[in-house]
């Protein structure tokens, strides 16, 4: 098992940065392979990024390419999300997600995430 903890999340200002991080517990964390999912007021949680068990392999969704990037520390238990030039559509509760996969898989079906964080809110205002 591992359970999640997420921080970093606020209010900013449309084209601004904010830097989300989840830390996990446990010592199996190099065994998952993370993920990143928002949620926003009436609609449905998406996948915006995931990673490989290594970090040597990444996915995004169309509408955050070129601005997020996640990223991961296996000796640190910690997966990061850095999000740049925020827009307002950017605004949900971001949840990080841990995955079960073989190596080299980014996991991109929401249902195959069986560990989630709390959510930590990000606001952006125009």
């Amino acid at each position: 098992q591992v359970q999640l903890v997420e921080s970093g999340g606020g209010l900013v200002q449309a084209g601004g940065s904010l830097r989300l991080s989840c830390v996990a517990s446990g010592r199996t964390f190099n065994t998952y392979a993370m993920g990143w999912f928002r949620q926003a007021p009436g609609k449905e949680r998406e996948l915006v990024t995931g990673i490989t068990r290594t970090g040597d392999n990444t996915y995004y969704a169309d509408s955050v390419k070129g601005r997020f990037t996640i990223s991961r520390d296996n000796a640190r238990n910690t997966v990061w999300l850095q999000m740049n030039s925020l827009k307002p559509e950017d605004t949900a509760v971001y949840y990080c997600a841990a995955a079960g996969a073989i190596w080299g898989e980014v996991v991109i079906a929401r249902e195959r995430y069986g560990y989630w964080g709390q959510g930590t809110p990000v606001t952006v205002s125009s």
